[in-house]
């Protein structure tokens, strides 16, 4: 078993340069191989039992399933998380959305701070990896996370308990917020809520279609603001009197997403790219 021979197996799935990487992944992981222990020819060297085990890894990698499920965790703003198939795969987009935030608030004099904690909701947690970043990174801040899996709150307080962070977590349906949710005040709301029109599975990879929640992933093709709708809505009734609205958007639809603030009476719309130039980040100002 050589290097060469584990990554040449995922070719059928994924290019060179991503099947290396996730091999390299793998092997630091699991048997503490390096990228010098590689070129050294190390892989070589695994033992009995370590190669039964890799071999166990590369038959759910084989099936397509995604390398951050097999291992157990993917990393986010600097941290590992644990995410397995209840919860979408925290993408590295998404840390830009954070950041902003962060950007936004974290100022370098405390006496610029609020006098209280910033009540900051993220809606759709699934793994809780925006939720505890903010939790974590955003100064003087107390974070609320909803969901409407019980798998993803599961897996979302695992990580909640992993980091230590204070995040309240509660079961709420973004299209419905429960009467106890109406009462509820926010300085910040950030999401980002499934945006994948069910006419775009054809162009997406196995590894996202078979293994990662639909239901956090689709929305109907005749309505694609589903979600966004709701939440500004919600926004426009919870929103503190200088509250911010943060969306992770479809690129395809953020210009909708956008005509959808103004009409909604939302304030300073503004467009951000993701780090790969795509425009997919919106903010806006409360009405």
């Amino acid at each position: 078993m050589t290097y060469q021979d584990l990554w040449h197996r995922l070719t059928p799935l994924y290019d060179d340069g991503e099947a290396q990487a996730i091999i390299r992944l793998v092997l630091e992981v699991q048997s503490g191989i390096s990228l010098t222990d590689i070129y050294t020819g190390k892989v070589n060297e695994l033992s009995r039992d370590e190669a039964d085990g890799l071999e166990k890894i590369m038959s759910r990698l084989e099936r397509a399933e995604p390398v951050q499920y097999v291992l157990g965790y993917a990393m986010f703003c600097g941290r590992p998380f644990h995410v397995a198939s209840g919860v979408l795969i925290p993408r590295p987009e998404t840390e830009v959305l954070c950041r902003w935030i962060e950007e936004d608030y974290n100022r370098p004099y405390c006496a610029l701070q609020p006098p209280v904690p910033l009540q900051v909701l993220d809606v759709g947690t699934g793994s809780g990896c925006v939720a505890v970043s903010l939790a974590l990174d955003l100064y003087n801040s107390a974070l609320t996370a909803w969901d409407v899996s019980g798998d993803a709150l599961l897996i979302a307080r695992e990580n909640i308990h992993r980091w230590d962070a204070r995040v309240e977590l509660k079961m709420e349906d973004a299209l419905h917020p429960s009467p106890a949710a109406m009462e509820r005040q926010w300085d910040i709301i950030v999401s980002n809520p499934p945006y994948i029109c069910n006419r775009e599975r054809a162009a997406m990879a196995a590894n996202v279609l078979e293994y990662e929640p639909e239901t956090a992933l689709f929305v109907p093709d005749d309505d694609p603001l589903q979600f966004y709708r709701a939440i500004a809505e919600y926004g426009v009734q919870t929103l503190s009197d200088e509250g911010v609205l943060y969306f992770e958007t479809n690129p395809l639809y953020i210009n909708k997403v956008k005509e959808m603030l103004d009409e909604s009476g939302y304030k300073q719309v503004m467009l951000r790219e993701d780090q790969f130039g795509k425009l997919r980040f919106t903010k806006a100002l409360r009405p």
